[in-house]
């Protein structure tokens, strides 16, 4: 199973609506981080648990979903994190 799939897998506990995923891993060729095997990661999550929940707590419940993940398969991790209610006053 790809990484995209296994992210994908572990958010799926967040109950998203809508779950955006993108590998940047190639664009960070050459990095420590790339080196190592950890790669590079960009998503955007919406959910109804980060209903009346900060910035910072929807970022722990998202690391706190993808546990082992953000450890050595996953470098660097671009996170948009919001409610149905956010998402649909949001500019795309």
């Amino acid at each position: 199973m790809s990484i995209p799939e296994l992210i994908r897998e572990k958010l799926a506990s967040l109950t998203p609506e809508r779950l955006d995923i993108a590998d940047d891993s190639a664009l960070h060729a050459g990095h420590a981080g790339a080196a190592a095997g950890g790669g590079h990661y960009k998503v955007s999550i919406v959910s109804p648990l980060f209903r009346d929940q900060s910035a910072i707590a929807r970022h722990q419940m998202v690391y706190a979903a993808l546990g082992e993940l953000m450890q050595q398969q996953i470098h660097a991790l671009s996170l948009e994190a919001y409610t149905p209610e956010e998402f649909s006053l949001s500019p795309r």
